[in-house]
């Protein structure tokens, strides 16, 4: 009986000794393994505009459908389909012929007018004197009174269609009504036109254009509100317009227009902005993002696109603490500027967030932070090389795994715990920190 205890008690201490050796050789396995190197950025603010982003269209300052004004045989067009046109410019020519005799009729018309109008005066003076002497009764001179107030009158009605004639003659060329881009005709010569065909053609100004786009209510509100200054005066603001490609378009716009009503059906209020447009890259009806800009810049912080992570929560970055402790962090980000995001809230200038080796930091894990340096994009960090003797030592340098000789590593990588640096070395194998933004770096995607 004795004798089983004493076999108990030593198979129970064996386990104890051993599962201490264990334990004790994990604990030094773990402190052999260096803290993951990361390349960190220092936070700091920088000049940005705020803005906001709208879908809008561009519309021409001026459309005219050039109708004729006559009725006609269409007899030439002076102009090329697409050709841009100046204002006064013959685009088409209707048969004149009919309206040229028509101004003829009318010319003499008027000379007769004229002549018994001359004729009548004359009989009128002469009878206002026979009546003096009473040859002529009063009525007489009453009548040719008459008569010459009448042809006055039928002077001034042939002047008057004289005058429309001459119109209509003009009326037989048609110039452009404004500077612009002609469309193509609807009507080929030899065609009857008439006022009431449809329009001959289409002519679109081009410079400058106009940009409209709906803005909410809500929005505008909280447009108004940025603007206003502790001074009481308002931030001057600039239009920005970029194409569907995503390449923005070199002329800033001017704000000239806000509806004065809602639109109830969508609950916007229309804006509308000016833009030069010399080089003709806008056109009438075009799909464009609309970027409302302050024109002068004020500095906010901002966070490098590389460090910004997709989390379940929202936005969130990695930070290392003063202890290179890794902590995540749930920002509210703003606008785009450039390779990073405005910071709304949740960070503060000076803190340093991790841009390289995302995917080896872990909450609550000490790492090796390193600067990077920001030349427009971030570059990757170059760690300095762990000495051969660790037992990741030759996947950390930043030379070729093989470079190292093979008898400088105590035990191979499999026999290292999984958290430590077996994990680190085999995600690190001759390839420095490449590629280390990972699938859910938001930045790696922009």
């Amino acid at each position: 009986m004795m004798s089983a205890i004493r076999n108990a008690f030593a198979t129970s201490l064996c386990v104890l000794v051993l599962a201490g050796c264990g334990e004790q050789k994990q604990a030094q396995q773990q402190a052999a393994v260096p803290p993951a190197a990361v390349g960190v950025v220092t936070l700091q603010e920088k000049p940005v505009a705020k803005g906001y982003e709208f879908i809008g269209r561009v519309k021409a300052v001026s459309q005219v459908d050039v109708l004729a004004r006559v009725e006609g045989f269409l007899e030439d067009i002076h102009f090329r389909e697409g050709q841009e046109v100046k204002k006064g410019d013959l685009l088409f020519s209707i048969e004149k012929d009919l309206f040229k005799a028509q101004v003829d009729q009318y010319k003499a018309q008027v000379a007769a007018a004229q002549a018994n109008l001359a004729n009548d005066e004359i009989q009128y003076q002469r009878d206002l004197q026979l009546v003096k002497n009473q040859n002529v009764p009063q009525s007489t001179v009453d009548k040719d009174l008459a008569a010459r107030d009448a042809g006055k009158a039928q002077v001034l009605l042939s002047q008057a269609q004289l005058e429309q004639a001459q119109i209509n003659l003009g009326y037989t060329d048609i110039y452009a009504p404004i500077d612009g881009k002609i469309g193509a005709h609807n009507y080929d010569v030899g065609n009857l036109v008439s006022p009431s065909s449809k329009p001959l053609v289409s002519l679109v100004s081009q410079d400058p254009m106009y940009v409209t786009f709906p803005v909410s209510q809500e929005k505008l509100l909280e447009i108004r509100e940025s603007r206003q200054q502790d001074d009481g005066s308002l931030t001057k603001i600039e239009f920005v317009v970029r194409f569907s490609d995503g390449t923005q378009y070199k002329y800033a716009g001017r704000w000239d227009f806000t509806a004065p009503q809602v639109d109830q059906s969508t609950d916007t209020v229309e804006m509308r902005a000016t833009l030069a447009n010399p080089d003709r890259q806008l056109i009438d009806g075009q799909y464009v993002k609309v970027i409302l800009k302050e024109r002068h810049p004020q500095n906010r912080l901002v966070v490098p696109q590389a460090a910004v992570q997709t989390a379940q929560g929202g936005n969130q970055v990695l930070v290392v603490g003063a202890d290179n402790k890794v902590v995540a962090r749930v920002i509210d980000l703003g606008q785009t500027e450039g390779g990073d995001y405005v910071v709304n809230k949740g960070l503060q200038p000076g803190e340093k967030v991790i841009v390289e080796g995302l995917q080896k930091a872990k909450p609550g894990q000490v790492v090796a932070p390193s600067e990077v340096k920001q030349e427009g994009t971030a570059t990757p960090p170059q760690p300095a090389a762990t000495p051969a003797s660790g037992g990741s030592g030759s996947s950390n340098g930043t030379a070729p795994a093989g470079d190292a000789p093979a008898g400088n590593t105590p035990a191979p990588a499999s026999n290292q715990p999984a958290s430590g640096g077996g994990q680190s070395g085999s995600g690190q194998t001759g390839s420095g920190t490449s590629g280390t933004n990972g699938g859910t770096n938001k930045g790696a995607g922009q």
